[in-house]
């Protein structure tokens, strides 16, 4: 483990797997799971991959623009959608940020993906372990 300090420390507790609960240590969040696909009540870990990513992206989006002297629309946003793959027995994720930022340029738009993507926790963890693509709406 890294020697960097820890800003926060996220606790839950799950149970039943896909089909079960997750519920975290300061019950902020208590979900019921479901199997994608399983029309039952619930969630699934795929949906809340997305929902995590897409929120960490856009925190790391308004840093740099901070940074860049940019002021981000309120109504920027980008939607996520992450794959659970089989192939030949062996499961994956892949996954697609869709990043929307009406009434800034294109080119602008880009370099604050391109630095969000560098810098965000998730987009890190991601980075050689699963296809990514980002496209700008």
């Amino acid at each position: 483990m890294s020697q960097a300090k820890i800003l926060y420390t996220g606790k839950t507790h799950t149970t039943g797997g896909r089909d079960g609960t997750a519920q975290s240590s300061d019950n902020r969040l208590n979900v019921k799971l479901s199997s994608p696909g399983s029309h039952r009540t619930g969630t699934n870990p795929e949906q809340l991959f997305a929902a995590g990513w897409s929120a960490c992206f856009i925190g790391a989006m308004g840093l740099t623009a901070d940074r860049m002297k940019i002021k981000l629309p309120a109504d920027l946003a980008v939607d996520a959608e992450v794959d659970l793959c089989n192939d030949n027995g062996e499961y994956f994720l892949q996954a697609r940020l869709h990043v929307s930022v009406p009434g800034l340029e294109k080119d602008v738009v880009q370099a604050l993906v391109t630095a969000a993507h560098q810098t965000c926790p998730y987009s890190k963890m991601t980075r050689n372990n699963i296809d990514v693509s980002i496209t700008l709406a």
